[in-house]
């Protein structure tokens, strides 16, 4: 079972750019499996082509869904645990896309449906924050792969239709070391219910140094 993770999740922030590079080199190149054309099926190839695409962010979900019925998937919706869970019960999709986090509960408890009602269904788990932990309770339940939102449809085509048995190329472009600092400090920031003090006290930042970060945009 291979797992792909766009972002990684770092300890301490304080951490050199050097040790953030490492670590999100070493788990593109050792925990995750990056998805080439080498080891890519085709829908074509199934009898079942029903994907279930779990997301409250509408506008998204809808863009993603016609882009996957484009290419050949037969495509059922779904903005919440409850509605996912529902879709489940009237079909057992053969693909599924889930987000992490939805309005009403956490993506997992859908991934846990299909897999007691489908142990065959072909998972991938969708999150605003890419980390370790989170990767390795979404592989637990099921997934067959993770992808940091925002994934774009070829994204998740490749992860739905790689093929497991065979081993793919390392990443041509990981995400950059300002990238996983900035992810990491949004994260936390997040879970801290957007309070600044409470978050840089956690990340034993000063104050205004996690300020003037949170009011840059992302850096590539």
């Amino acid at each position: 079972m291979q797992i792909y993770i766009n972002s990684a999740f770092m300890g301490n922030i304080d951490q050199s750019k050097e040790k953030i590079a490492y670590w999100n080199h070493y788990i593109n190149n050792h925990i995750g499996s990056m998805i080439n054309s080498n080891n890519i099926k085709n829908i074509s190839e199934f009898d079942d082509k029903s994907l279930l695409l779990v997301d409250d962010d509408n506008p998204f979900r809808e863009r993603l869904a016609r882009a996957m019925e484009k290419k050949g998937f037969e495509v059922t919706q779904a903005e919440s645990v409850e509605k996912g869970i529902s879709a489940v019960k009237s079909r057992n999709p053969a693909f599924a896309v889930v987000d992490l986090r939805l309005n009403d509960g956490n993506g997992l408890e859908v991934v846990k449906k299909i897999q007691t009602s489908n142990s065959k269904s072909r998972i991938v788990m969708l999150t605003g924050y890419g980390n370790i932990p989170t990767a390795v309770a979404a592989i637990k339940e099921g997934a067959i792969d993770y992808l940091a939102k925002p994934a774009d449809a070829d994204d998740v085509e490749k992860a739905l239709l790689a093929d497991p048995n065979k081993k793919a190329a390392p990443p041509e472009n990981p995400m950059s070391a300002d990238r996983v600092k900035w992810e990491h400090i949004h994260r936390v920031f997040e879970l801290c219910n957007r309070n600044v003090s409470e978050t840089a006290r956690r990340l034993k930042m000063h104050r205004r140094t996690l300020q003037r970060i949170l009011s840059k945009k992302s850096p590539r």
